[in-house]
């Protein structure tokens, strides 16, 4: 039988080979796979076999595509997009397709904006249901069940959730625009030592809360949404932390921390869920977040 029909198997090997040829790195494929790399280098060898041609020039930093491979690539991603979409077709003609994302954030982010274009070209027959969170919750009502998948920011706990990275964007500190370090080119985190923060809720995850809070307790105002913490800063001189390149406005200003991690902008699934229209959102959230 020709190449690409023969098992039902070879829909899988075709993700995984796309995965290895967007990261151009096993290691990073076997992580986005959440599986070991062993297993991986041997279907990525069983597929070059089948093929009987060289997908990948493999060194000691990594991979690059051989011109077969960027063909197979572009084919590979038809069959995966167009088996997704039987997927939800299908699953439509059983009653109207439905998906609720969770979102946490700016959802004015170009990366968002994009996903939901894209989203709505591939499947124009499944009703997007969107969920507006708060500060206190970083999964979006995950966990509980009221979304299934977040488009939020990590850290946060991720036991029994599947996490994929789509961005890192660099942090840093909002403060009134006549603050005596707004002028400052940058910050530590020391430099905000003797300020006050804005705080989370009791029983929001402590390590979504420690990260907001620089990695040390805090004492401040009780905050919800980001519009709080934005009026604590006005107000109260309160120390905000923002992700680089939000507009807000002339009185305040975002001064870079350079000892700060990076915010990971992530989506987030329950471990196990295998839903089709996660899958494809998933993906298509990769690629919307790496232009």
């Amino acid at each position: 039988m020709p190449f690409g029909y023969r098992r039902s198997v070879e829909l899988r090997t075709l993700r995984y080979f796309v995965a290895v040829a967007e990261e151009l790195h096993f290691g990073r494929a076997a992580t986005r796979l959440h599986m070991s790399q062993p297993p991986l280098s041997r279907a990525m060898k069983r597929l070059e076999t089948e093929v009987g041609a060289l997908l990948f020039a493999r060194s000691p930093a990594g991979v690059t595509l051989t011109a077969v491979g960027a063909v197979l690539l572009d084919e590979a991603r038809a069959l995966l997009d167009h088996a997704d979409r039987v997927r939800v077709r299908v699953t439509a003609a059983a009653g109207v397709a439905t998906l609720t994302i969770g979102i946490l954030g700016d959802s004015t982010d170009p990366g968002a904006t994009r996903l939901a274009a894209a989203y709505r070209r591939s499947h124009p027959g499944v009703d997007i249901r969107i969920r507006d969170t708060d500060l206190t919750d970083p999964t979006c009502g995950l966990r509980v069940g009221l979304v299934d998948v977040a488009l939020t920011r990590a850290p946060f706990d991720e036991s029994a959730l599947t996490v994929r990275e789509l961005r890192t964007d660099p942090v840093g500190v909002v403060l009134r625009a006549d603050d005596p370090l707004a002028g400052c080119g940058r910050l530590q985190l020391a430099d905000l030592a003797d300020r006050r923060w804005f705080q989370f809720p009791p029983g929001t995850d402590p390590i979504w809360q420690s990260y907001w809070n620089g990695g040390v307790p805090r004492e401040g105002p009780v905050v919800r949404v980001v519009q709080e913490c934005l009026q604590a800063v006005l107000w109260n001189g309160t120390v905000g932390l923002a992700p680089l390149g939000h507009d807000l406005g002339a009185e305040l200003v975002v001064v870079p921390l350079i000892d700060m991690a990076p915010s990971r902008v992530v989506a987030a699934w329950n471990e196990g869920d295998t839903n089709p229209l996660i899958r494809s959102f998933i993906e298509i959230a990769t690629t919307a977040y790496r232009h």
